[in-house]
């Protein structure tokens, strides 16, 4: 046989004794097989039971829309006909409004604030200082990347709501003039138990809120001449039921 052919060579080559035996075909040589993950890897009663929650919140997120487009959109004959239902659904926590867009946008700072009447366990009665709640809010949004939609909007949108529902004379101008009250009053009390405004014992038995204000001060290249007096609206006192408080009756 020729000298180059070592196929057979018995002292060992690609083909002799020395060669290196083929890797055995094993389950290991081709890799894991397929596992099953997310939902797939869920027994049948609980994809079916991912199912219905998914198709829930669906149904949940695509009625919302649905209540905020009509709520937003011009008068048409489902808006008349169902609007009692969709403003139930949008006011007061969804409401909407074009004031940053209209042809007057707000050029006011608006703060809200409190004071409350309380009752002593002595039987005695004293009158807090007023809160400034909105700069409470103001100071927990200050530096924080991602407040809360309570400390940016729950207040605001409380005040603006009462005062879309009462004339200048705080008199109810229409159906949700006491819905906007209670909402408020429930608001500023829930906010004065959280600043230990009642301590010592006592409880609140009125509150009283105010609005504070003041024009935003022009830019230095503007003509324009304004006030720097800031301007309150003073809501008569409330009393405070079992509703008002956290955890009282609803």
């Amino acid at each position: 046989m020729d000298a180059y052919d070592t196929g057979t060579d018995a002292r060992g080559g690609p083909d002799g004794p020395g060669a290196a035996p083929e890797p055995a075909d094993t389950p290991e040589s081709h890799g894991p097989p397929d596992a099953r993950t997310g939902v797939a890897a869920l027994s049948l009663r609980y994809q079916i039971g991912a199912a219905l929650a998914l198709a829930v919140v669906g149904v949940v997120v695509c009625v919302h829309i649905g209540m905020v487009f009509l709520h937003v959109a011009p008068a048409n004959t489902v808006t008349k006909k169902h609007g009692k239902a969709i403003e139930d659904w949008v006011y007061p926590e969804f409401e909407q409004n074009w004031k940053l867009f209209a042809p007057n946008p707000l050029q006011q700072n608006i703060a809200v604030q409190v004071r409350a009447e309380v009752k002593e366990s002595d039987g005695g009665v004293r009158t807090t200082g007023w809160y400034d709640l909105s700069a409470e809010d103001g100071r927990a949004i200050d530096g924080n990347l991602v407040p809360s939609h309570t400390q940016q909007n729950e207040l605001r949108r409380a005040w603006d709501f009462f005062v879309a529902t009462h004339d200048g004379n705080n008199r109810s101008t229409g159906m949700r003039g006491s819905l906007s009250e209670s909402y408020l009053r429930r608001i500023v009390v829930m906010r004065l138990d959280r600043d230990d405004a009642a301590d010592k014992g006592g409880t609140v038995a009125r509150v009283q809120v105010r609005s504070r204000t003041t024009n935003v001060t022009p830019p230095k290249w503007s003509a324009e001449r304004i006030s720097d007096k800031p301007m309150y609206r003073v809501l008569p006192w409330w009393p405070v039921s079992a509703a008002d408080i956290v955890g009282g009756a609803q």
